[in-house]
């Protein structure tokens, strides 16, 4: 309960002495008063540490800076509020701040020069709770390059082997010769016996009444000779 809060309740009780009996009444208000006395000082106390933790801070920050044989540091764990106080005088003196640990207990900082910051492998190592061995990642890396080299090789002679070192035709070509797909197809050429009609000739230029009266004649002469075939037979 903050101690704004407790004045008020303390003024309430006073207003409610016409109500109440002023023995209560001064009990409870002595109560409230000493309460929100209690909490003012936990207040003022807490705030006097962030200080001092402040300060302390940014005086082992500036003997890091001026420590020309230390390219980082390692704090030991501490609690949310202390982290974000060394963050933030991290951050104004120009260095580079991480935390790191999965529990909230273990959570501890590092801090970098600007110089020195981190890789990407040095991180994933604090990440996974590993110290940070710059001869053991160059191995790794080498490693990693030379895995990377050999699956190139690999892909590279599966790809070979997929294709033919020669074509068919050269492999085959004792069996049917080097022209036979040439010889083989069709040339299109007019043939001379039919002759060739104009184009012009193709074309039926009747009308349709034309066209109507010849198929009508050609019924005809088809139905007249059906009709006299019995009568020459007899």
């Amino acid at each position: 309960m903050k101690a704004g809060r407790l004045h008020l309740l303390c003024d309430l009780c006073l207003k409610a002495s016409t109500f109440i009996g002023c023995k209560q009444v001064k009990f409870l208000s002595s109560f409230f008063q000493e309460q929100a006395a209690r909490l003012k000082k936990m207040e003022e106390n807490e705030k006097r540490k962030k200080a001092e933790f402040r300060k302390k801070i940014e005086k082992e920050v500036s003997d890091f800076i001026q420590d020309s044989t230390q390219p980082k540091r390692k704090y030991n764990p501490m609690g949310k509020i202390e982290r974000s106080i060394l963050h933030d005088v991290a951050e104004v003196a120009g260095l580079t701040s991480f935390s790191f640990g999965e529990e909230e207990e273990s959570r501890y900082v590092m801090i970098f020069k600007k110089e020195f910051a981190p890789s990407d492998e040095e991180l994933e190592a604090y990440r996974n709770g590993e110290e940070w061995d710059p001869k053991l990642a160059e191995q790794r890396r080498r490693l990693k390059e030379q895995a990377a080299l050999e699956e190139t090789a690999s892909s590279q002679t599966k790809k070979a082997e997929a294709c033919p070192n020669s074509n068919y035709r050269d492999k085959y070509s004792h069996l049917i010769g080097t022209s036979a797909a040439k010889d083989a197809a069709h040339t299109l050429e007019a043939n001379s016996a039919y002759g060739c009609v104009p184009v012009a000739n193709k074309r039926d230029t009747r009308s349709i009444e034309e066209a109507m009266n010849e198929i009508r004649a050609k019924k005809r002469q088809k139905q007249e000779g059906e009709s006299g075939a019995p009568s020459s037979s007899s």
